[in-house]
């Protein structure tokens, strides 16, 4: 049997109260996700099967930053970026600032393989989802009792300071599948108490997802301005392709030498086409597990 495996992360960011009294559920969600996904490509699905799987189901978990579970923006809205792309057709497919979607994850893919289009974002992106029967929920799904305390708690401190040290989250995953071929996707709440309209990392291809046979699949997370201004996740595959070196030694220069300056937080989950992983941050945690062929799940989400 070819090498199959599979990676996925629940966001990077300053530590909280909120993660450490919780780690048990976290670590729960995450090796659902890797085994959800890891049983697609065990059952000879995709990669791009796999990742969406995996996604899936960390979106439909309210723990994590994505669908259920968002973040509030300043008006106390819930709105959803999502990618997806395939590392064997180059192709991909994204959405923003989605509401009322149940897996926006699922209307990327959607998008990909039924428009001539890349992304596609509000009322667009709802249209679709509904001419096409993609599942819909009320807006209440999507809130839930954290986020809310969270979004009350920085409308009562929203300094400089308080924003430097928001707490990130991000779900995504990459994959590789018996044929050989790789993918990643990625999805997101947003960043709580930010602007209306506001898009992040998640839904942009070479910022927060990224995915290509000859190089390697990246999900992105973190400070979705800082990986976007950064394009982190194709500067990865390009120093791989550029250097000739492994994909842990390209994330590991991209997070922490070509942007050690930034004052922020980026941290990446990637995977070559021969299985080997490259998982880099410059955070005080990142939420990530991962699996390759018959081993055990590996979780953590501290150093």
């Amino acid at each position: 049997m070819k090498n199959i495996a599979i990676a996925v992360h629940g966001g990077a960011g300053q530590d909280s109260e909120f993660i450490r009294m919780n780690q048990i559920a976290y670590k729960a969600g995450l090796v659902k996700a890797v085994n959800t996904g890891y049983e697609t490509l065990k059952q000879g699905g995709s990669a791009l099967d796999a990742v969406e799987n995996a996604v899936r189901l960390m979106e439909d978990n309210p723990i994590f930053n994505s669908a259920r579970g968002s973040a509030l923006n300043a008006k106390g809205e819930v709105e959803m970026d999502a990618s997806i792309m395939d590392g064997s057709k180059h192709s991909a497919g994204a959405v923003s600032i989605v509401r009322n979607v149940k897996n926006p994850v699922t209307l990327a893919r959607f998008i990909m393989e039924n428009t001539s289009h890349v992304f596609i974002s509000g009322y667009g992106a709802l249209e679709i989802a509904k001419e096409n029967n993609l599942e819909l929920e009320v807006d209440s799904y999507f809130i839930t009792e954290h986020r809310v305390d969270e979004l009350i708690k920085e409308r009562m401190d929203d300094t400089d300071d308080i924003k430097r040290k928001r707490k990130n989250g991000t779900v995504g995953a990459v994959a590789l599948d018996n044929a050989g071929n790789i993918a990643a996707a990625t999805s997101t709440g947003g960043t709580s108490n930010c602007l209306s309209g506001r898009i992040g990392d998640s839904c942009i291809i070479g910022a927060g997802c990224f995915a290509n046979n000859s190089s390697c699949a990246v999900s992105g997370t973190g400070d979705g301005e800082l990986l976007i201004t950064n394009v982190i996740a194709h500067s990865i595959a390009f120093y791989m392709e550029l250097k000739n070196c492994s994909v842990q030694e390209a994330c590991d220069y991209v997070i922490h030498q070509r942007n050690k300056d930034v004052e922020g937080d980026i941290g990446v989950i990637a995977l070559d086409a021969m299985g080997n992983f490259g998982i880099s941050y410059n955070s005080q945690r990142m939420l990530r597990a991962w699996k390759m062929n018959e081993e055990i799940v590996t979780v953590k989400i501290y150093k």
